[in-house]
């Protein structure tokens, strides 16, 4: 550990283990979601999400371009970090499933809520509720593959050896 070498600025470095990923997750952070486009080009949109259940669910408006590829094609990219120390990011590779389809007043409405709660604190119901009318999709990411790092060093993988 970087501590141990009086490095102590590089933060815990390496993989996140399950709790360290559940508070990571617990934050206000944004992910940013790519799936493919009509024309097989990426497209990457930054949202909400929940991390629940294994994975992560989230919710676009009716007319969102983004939830018709995924009802298309599944496949998607997700990243999910912060800009300052200790530096922590996860990386996804998943399959979006289609819960539900547009819709007022589905599952899609506690899900929000939470999501509303924690990236906007005590401020979340005011902009939600006006907008609970307003038909959203529900789906949810299962990862195939979950990567993660935290702290300021490479990872062995990188160094060249000596």
């Amino acid at each position: 550990m970087s501590e141990q070498t009086g490095e102590s600025w590089r933060g815990r470095v390496g993989r996140m283990d399950a709790q360290e990923i559940d508070e990571f997750f617990a934050g206000g952070r944004i992910c940013r979601l790519a799936c493919l486009d009509d024309d097989g080009w990426p497209y990457i949109v930054p949202v909400w999400f929940q991390w629940a259940d294994g994975g992560f669910f989230v919710i676009p408006r009716e007319r969102s371009i983004w939830a018709g590829y995924l009802k298309r094609d599944g496949r998607v990219s997700l990243s999910i970090d912060e800009d300052e120390a200790p530096y922590r990011k996860v990386m996804v590779k998943g399959i979006a499933e289609l819960v539900e389809e547009p819709n007022v007043g589905g599952r899609w409405v506690e899900i929000a809520r939470g999501m509303s709660y924690r990236y906007l604190g005590e401020h979340g119901p005011d902009y939600l509720e006006p907008t609970l009318g307003e038909p959203r999709w529900l789906f949810f990411i299962r990862p195939e593959k979950l990567t993660t790092w935290q702290g300021v060093d490479w990872a062995k993988k990188y160094k060249t050896a000596s």
